[in-house]
């Protein structure tokens, strides 16, 4: 199948199958001689392998390592239960860090109990006031130091 197909049969878009490719996690296809990738079951089982890791939230690195281990299928999986601890306690702290962000998303709400004029705004007034005192102190809780990246969706890849 062409990489079009590919992209349909795994709801993945011919752009981040390329990245995939490039990244070393989808191995590179023949080509036919118009010089089209050829794409077999196997990819597509990879590549849906990766795309449910990556719903997962698990790191390109993790997912490396997972497709190192199917290599290896008689070997201990030990290594396997680690990795996944690990990433369970990345996940655990990141919760913590968006219970946190939300407790400090509804203490600014509050600052703005009805709709006024946008002068007397004040979640804009707080924002601000954090800003400035952001750029003199440089650390701050609500800086984006304590923003949790990452957490907004899964984007292309």
């Amino acid at each position: 199948m062409k990489i079009g197909e590919l992209a349909r049969a795994t709801r993945t878009t011919a752009e981040t199958i390329r990245y995939y490719e490039r990244s070393g996690l989808l191995d590179a296809p023949p080509r036919s001689e118009g010089n089209y990738r050829i794409y077999t079951p196997a990819h597509v089982e990879r590549l849906s392998f990766i795309r449910h890791c990556r719903n997962l939230d698990m790191t390109l690195d993790e997912i490396r390592a997972l497709l190192r281990f199917q290599q290896e299928p008689l070997q201990n999986c030990a290594q396997i239960n680690d990795l996944l601890d690990e990433h369970i306690a990345h996940v655990a702290a990141r919760i913590r860090e968006l219970q946190a962000l939300e407790i400090q998303l509804h203490a600014l709400r509050e600052t703005c109990r009805e709709a006024r004029q946008v002068c007397e705004c004040g979640i804009l007034r707080t924002l601000q006031q954090h800003a400035a005192r952001q750029d003199a102190d440089t650390v701050t809780p609500t800086s984006s130091a304590s923003h949790v990246h990452g957490t907004h969706g899964l984007g292309g890849h």
